[in-house]
């Protein structure tokens, strides 16, 4: 179900925020490895960047699966709506950890696998700012 910080907006903002700003810092870091020509290094630093993801992001986004969405979701019918969308963006998230993982195993560091970092960082802050407003946002009357 979730820790109560799971269902405080500022607290669950904060969750989403540090996980979110780990991943661009740690993707600047593969980043800055490329453009200095430590090719091994960068593969070596893209490992640990996708181990971040599955280890904080995703395991966050299964924590919101294994209750919290449901709980907030209740009876209403926007609210269950909103909960489908909400888990079609983890869903995302964990189809572009494998096409990384994918292209990592067979190409190597590739500008395919930049972008689909790059990709993670967009659809991660959307995916975050949208789940805050739909279920933790007080209704505006």
């Amino acid at each position: 179900m979730g820790g109560p910080s799971l269902r405080q907006l500022h607290a669950h903002h904060a969750i989403h925020e540090g996980g979110l700003s780990g991943a661009i810092d740690k993707t600047e870091e593969v980043e800055q490895l490329l453009q200095a020509g430590e090719f091994e290094v960068a593969r070596q630093a893209a490992d640990h960047l996708v181990d971040y993801w599955v280890t904080r992001i995703l395991s966050h986004a299964d924590a919101e699966e294994e209750g919290f969405y449901e709980e907030m979701a209740g009876d209403d019918p926007q609210r269950r709506l909103s909960v489908v969308k909400l888990t079609r963006d983890h869903d995302i998230l964990r189809l572009i950890i494998a096409d990384i993982r994918q292209e990592l195993a067979e190409e190597g560091m590739t500008p395919e696998v930049m972008r689909q970092f790059q990709a993670l960082i967009v659809v991660n802050a959307i995916h975050s700012r949208e789940e805050e407003r739909l279920l933790l946002e007080e209704p505006r009357g």
